[in-house]
């Protein structure tokens, strides 16, 4: 039985503390396969993210050279609000009875859970691999306590990197190189991203 990780997020833009959760993800689960899933149109975002196009260039510059890891773009193509639960019953069709799937979250996400379009279903349908990011387990909010769930907590470097923190250093000129892969920060400037 194949374990496949899936792992969603608008990557506007793929950053540093994507990458090394996913890459903990993908060692700590012993996964045959991450998949990433940019979102097409995020249900709890009030603001569009960048052009999809220019997201998934970032990702495939990021992701080059890890054969496990692979980009779908299910999200892309759907119209109207990403719900993560749409996702996993379209793949888990796709591929039925092959696979022990795991949904790749930060613990952020884990304490929202409950506010997630479809989430009961969703523990049924996938074990949740929560980043432990401060070197604090994650605690399953008060919803959830209730609710019998598979969960695996992913080990990881403390990190409070977001991307609206790199898209704001963008928007006042101040350098990223540090916070994205070299090739992200390239593409970044020679296609004018986030700027003001």
């Amino acid at each position: 039985m194949s374990r496949i990780g899936i792992f969603g997020g608008s990557f506007d833009p793929v950053h540093n503390t994507h990458l090394a959760l996913a890459m903990a993800a993908t060692q700590h689960l012993q996964l045959d396969e991450l998949r990433w899933v940019p979102t097409g149109h995020p249900w709890h975002k009030t603001s569009r993210p960048a052009d999809a196009a220019h997201r998934v260039a970032m990702l495939k510059l990021a992701l080059a050279g890890q054969p496990q890891w692979r980009i779908d773009e299910i999200e892309l193509h759907r119209s109207g609000p990403s719900y993560t639960i749409d996702t996993v019953r379209w793949l888990q069709a796709a591929e039925p009875g092959t696979h022990q799937w795991f949904l790749v979250i930060g613990q952020d996400q884990y304490e929202k859970f409950a506010t997630w379009h479809g989430w009961q279903e969703l523990l049924q349908r996938v074990t949740l691999a929560v980043a432990n990011r401060a070197g604090v387990p994650p605690v399953a909010p008060p919803a959830l306590q209730a609710v019998p769930h598979a969960l695996e907590v992913v080990p990881m470097p403390p990190s409070e990197l977001a991307a609206t923190d790199i898209r704001s250093r963008l928007a006042q000129g101040l350098p990223i190189d540090m916070l994205v892969p070299p090739q992200v920060a390239s593409y970044i400037a020679q296609n004018a991203l986030y700027r003001k």
